[in-house]
């Protein structure tokens, strides 16, 4: 069982490829859908990296992968320009879930 990434930049890429994770680069939502098919399709593959901002772009498709493919683990990573949540991200949840200030 191995990782594989799905990235929109090669910076990420290659390091990820130094740690011994192999990967592709993809742009568009054909090209997306694609390479997270053969991922999940590979026998070999028990989790898929794939970075915030391809999400964006097809988060539909990806989340029903997420909640219907029981053999692979999809899971969203930040890419080398950080993430796209706010600085207080789990600070909000907690307080949106339970109503506390922290």
């Amino acid at each position: 069982m191995r990782f594989h990434l799905i990235s929109d930049n090669k910076d990420t890429l290659i390091g990820m490829r130094l740690s011994g994770i192999p990967g592709v680069v993809v742009h568009k939502e054909e090209e997306i859908k694609k390479a997270l098919d053969e991922a999940i399709n590979d026998e070999d593959v028990a989790v898929v990296l794939i970075t915030e901002n391809l999400v964006q772009i097809c988060r539909d498709y990806i989340y029903n992968i997420k909640l219907n493919n029981k053999k692979t683990l999809i899971v969203e990573i930040p890419d080398r320009h950080g993430n796209g949540r706010a600085k207080d991200s789990i600070t909000k949840y907690v307080r949106d879930a339970i109503g506390i200030k922290l």
